[in-house]
């Protein structure tokens, strides 16, 4: 077998959040757990959410049926619970959870254009309790991409298309804690297609400003070469939304409201769905990354941000090479990919690509202006090396992650899911030679500095002198 490919995915219940905002800080491996053997034939969504004193793992076993896996953040001891679901070889089918206000987990996934598929504990923390339930009943038949988030209230609530690729519209749902019922949060669509196309969304996702932020991309059929028009909205209760400029918009939003455009890219224009990224800059402006052919025809990444009264388009590459795309189903490396912004110091980004001619690369950019800077920097590893080891030897293996959609409530620990598997074959199955399955690892990482004092503390009290002494 040849070497694995040592290329970093990440996949979750939130296929995409908001790039960080400030510089690195780098984190050592305290714990691991081996939390079970998983599929490695073909990539698709796990979740992890950490909650006050409980941690979960939602997951396919190596028999792909949908699992969840729990413990106490005070115990190393994991339970188990096997759902009624088993998933097949479509990597759209990705796992979700969520916690609501009275301690109750929710879980949906292994969906693709089929009835929507939903589960709740009867009893708070108990995942031997979980249950299969409908939501509203209605639209409810031909779900895909489960999403759970929690508006400024702490209302629990929950969205997903109904429809399919090319004909779709975005549902929201609202959760009652006291009825423990779930009814519409809007009586409208957000997103509808008006059955000639569909968006593919990223987030809402809450911002330094207080708004929520919604950027997406409309398509105009199952081919991923048919996305077309870059778009943005935002809300702060998420009933109510309007354009970046402050401009009022009616429900639903279709493909026609041209206040909301930050690139008319047409069919074909060389965006995919998912390329987009949203970042925040120190005036707390949204900035959308993303790539598209520019006018002969060559792939750059183009940034925007909305500078006066309009969307100013600032491309940060000059590429002299075309990438043409275009198929159905889960695509794999389409020839070009690129990481979100993140800031490395006052007044500058960065930000990685992969291309498939110029190989892999960082750009440094300035942030006032949004040009690439040619400015010589130092990139501290984040996360310990030892993640970034493929430990199949199997030829075409890939790390995949998803990161904690709860959070330790510590900000110097860190928790991430991590496991290896082939990359996105269409949805459809592989020919033998398969890996084996691969191990579903759980790590906990602490920030060095706490670690560094973590362990002088514990050498201290074995000596018997005093921390600090």
């Amino acid at each position: 077998m040849h070497k694995a490919l040592a290329f970093i995915i990440i996949l979750g219940a939130v296929f995409a959040q908001a790039a960080t905002t400030h510089g690195p800080v780098r984190f050592r491996i305290e714990e691991t757990w081996a939390i079970d053997r998983v599929p490695s034939e073909f990539p698709v969504g796990f979740c992890l959410l950490t909650d006050q004193k409980r941690q979960y793992v939602a997951y396919y076993n190596e028999e792909r049926q949908m699992t969840v896996a729990s413990r106490s953040l005070e115990s190393n001891q994991w339970q188990y619970h096997v759902l009624p679901t088993t998933a097949g070889w479509d990597s759209h089918n990705y796992v979700t959870m969520a916690v609501d206000g009275d301690g109750h987990l929710h879980v949906s996934g292994n969906m693709h254009c089929v009835r929507l598929i939903y589960f709740r504990t009867e009893e708070p923390g108990d995942i031997a309790s979980l249950k299969q339930f409908n939501m509203t009943g209605e639209q409810e038949d031909s779900v895909t991409y489960p999403k759970f988030l929690t508006d400024l209230k702490g209302t629990l609530l929950f969205n997903y298309r109904d429809g399919s690729s090319g004909n779709g519209m975005t549902i929201w749902n609202q959760y009652d804690l006291a009825t423990r019922r779930w009814s519409r949060l809007l009586d409208k669509p957000l997103l509808d297609g008006e059955g000639r196309c569909n968006a593919y969304p990223l987030g809402p996702i809450l911002g330094p400003d207080g708004w929520f932020h919604l950027v997406w991309v409309w398509r105009d059929t199952p081919d991923c070469a048919t996305n077309h028009h870059l778009s943005h909205a935002r809300s702060k209760d998420l009933v109510h939304w309007e354009s970046v400029f402050g401009q009022a918009i009616e429900l639903s939003i279709t493909p026609d409201k041209r206040s909301l455009w930050v690139d008319p890219i047409p069919s074909g224009g060389g965006i995919i769905n998912g390329c987009q990224k949203l970042f925040f800059d120190a005036s707390n402006r949204p900035i959308i990354t993303y790539h598209k052919s520019d006018q002969n025809g060559n792939m750059q990444i183009y940034a925007a941000r909305p500078e006066g009264t309009e969307w100013t388009r600032h491309v940060l590459t000059d590429w002299q090479q075309p990438i043409e795309f275009s198929g159905t189903g889960s695509m794999g490396f389409i020839g070009i990919w690129i990481s979100g912004l993140s800031r490395i110091g006052p007044g500058l980004l960065t930000m990685t690509y992969r291309h498939r001619v110029y190989g892999s690369g960082r750009l440094v950019i300035d942030e006032d202006t949004l040009r690439p800077t040619t400015k010589q920097i130092e990139v501290t590893q984040e996360y310990p090396e030892e993640l970034d080891r493929i430990r199949s030897d199997f030829e075409g293996m890939e790390i995949r992650r998803a990161m904690d959609v709860g959070g330790a409530g510590d900000d110097t620990v860190r928790y991430i899911l991590q496991w290896e598997t082939l990359g996105a074959n269409h949805d459809r199955p592989r020919m033998p030679p398969l890996p084996e399955p691969s191990t579903l690892r759980l790590y906990k990482l602490v920030a060095e500095e706490e670690a560094d004092a973590a362990n002088k503390a514990a050498e201290a009290t074995a000596t018997g002198a005093a921390p600090g002494s």
